[in-house]
């Protein structure tokens, strides 16, 4: 979790403690509250704030849409007690809860347009003309974003009030917070995706051409190769390019990894020797998607396409407890630390080894620095690549199996 992040939550804390306590002081005027008795009126209302608040930021997770907004919006009202509500993009009405629908809501993008500029809370007279209606006041505040003010939270009132001014100017803030939150995690997506995009860009062009020409090569000598090779081809392509999915399991990571190595074979033949073995209690492991196969794909480019003689490459998934630990192994030309130590920090040139860049990234972010690629090596000494991979991740509920 970021410093940004960590800020965000702690402010979100703030806000809602805040409302809470304005609350708690509006209700505390009004008496005693005739409920089981859970405290003071100001820990009432707080727990009552929060729990409401819980309700609301789900929908508001996924972004400010009328459907996001519709589903946040009862619970808003719920929160500040007020005869209505309504939340706006920039645009248009997005939700309107509580009374006065049939006419307030085509008056007010015109009443939020100074509040949309200059991001500053204001209160204001509806100037309904309504004897019936009891929405006298608004106070409309600003929710904002990373690129500004995206709209507003209308709430109003029978009255002008100030707590009411302050606890939506509050709750407004709380909102933001949801909505930069929801932002996060859309660049968080993208990130990931262009991740597995870079990945799949390296995997494609070189390794796509020579495996296709070496299954060209047994159409007329060994037919029967060439068909086994080309479901193989089919196979590891259909799951390096899936779309759906940021985790798969361990055993279909692993299936990727024999049919890449099938293919590399039908290319090196007798060069490449390769030992695997595997505890069957890891192959259920959830882990990233294309995490490992890139390790094997470094070691047969550093065993065997910068070398001329024979790789033996070992890959070995052991289960250690808590966490189940892969090792990748080759005896080809290994490198110079002071050069992997450019690759991982990401200073050296994607032709460099992206694979073991992104890979050793992507670790780090989704189980933290303790995980993230240990990597031995020296030139002329071959390379030793560990994986530690815990079997348990809180969030991940369901991972999708590889498929096209």
């Amino acid at each position: 979790m970021t410093a940004a992040t960590v800020t965000t939550l702690c402010t979100a804390v703030v806000v809602l403690l805040a409302v809470g306590f304005l609350l708690g002081r509006a209700s505390a005027r009004r008496g005693p509250a005739q409920d089981l008795d859970l405290g003071t009126p100001v820990e009432r209302a707080t727990f009552q704030t929060l729990h409401t608040a819980s309700l609301a930021a789900p929908p508001l997770r996924a972004g400010l849409t009328g459907d996001t907004a519709r589903r946040a919006a009862g619970q808003l009202r719920s929160l500040l007690g007020t005869e209505a509500l309504c939340l706006t993009d920039r645009e248009a009405v997005l939700a309107w809860d509580g009374r006065g629908a049939d006419h307030h809501p085509q008056r007010v993008m015109a009443r939020i347009t100074d509040v949309l500029a200059s991001g500053l809370s204001r209160s204001v007279h509806t100037g309904c003309e309504d004897p019936a209606c009891p929405l006298r006041w608004a106070v409309i505040a600003p929710l904002t974003g990373e690129e500004g003010v995206l709209g507003a939270l209308v709430a109003y009132g029978s009255r002008e009030s100030a707590v009411l001014v302050r606890a939506a100017t509050e709750v407004a803030r709380w909102v933001s917070v949801q909505l930069e939150l929801a932002e996060l995690d859309r660049s968080r997506t993208r990130i990931i995706e262009a991740e597995i995009r870079a990945l799949r860009a390296q995997i494609s062009p070189h390794f796509i051409f020579n495996s296709l020409a070496a299954i060209a090569s047994f159409v007329r000598t060994d037919p029967e190769r060439a068909r086994e090779l080309l479901v193989e081809f089919a196979d590891f392509t259909r799951y390096s390019f899936r779309r759906q999915g940021e985790f798969t399991h361990l055993a279909d990571e692993l299936r990727c990894i024999e049919q890449y190595l099938a293919l590399a074979g039908a290319r090196f033949g007798d060069r490449l020797k390769v030992t695997l073995q595997v505890a069957p209690e890891v192959l259920p492991v959830t882990i990233p998607f294309l995490c490992l196969q890139p390790l094997v794909e470094n070691a047969v480019k550093h065993g065997l396409e910068s070398s001329g003689g024979e790789c033996r490459i070992s890959i070995c998934a052991q289960d250690a407890g808590a966490e189940a630990v892969v090792t990748v192994e080759d005896d080809g030309v290994g490198m110079d630390p002071a050069e992997l130590r450019r690759i991982l920090s990401g200073e050296a040139g994607a032709a460099s080894g992206i694979g073991l860049c992104n890979v050793d990234e992507r670790l780090r972010r989704v189980y933290g620095d303790d995980h993230g690629l240990v990597v031995e090596t020296a030139v002329g000494a071959g390379t030793k690549v560990t994986v530690r991979l815990p079997k348990f991740r809180a969030g991940v509920h369901r991972v999708p199996r590889g498929g096209g």
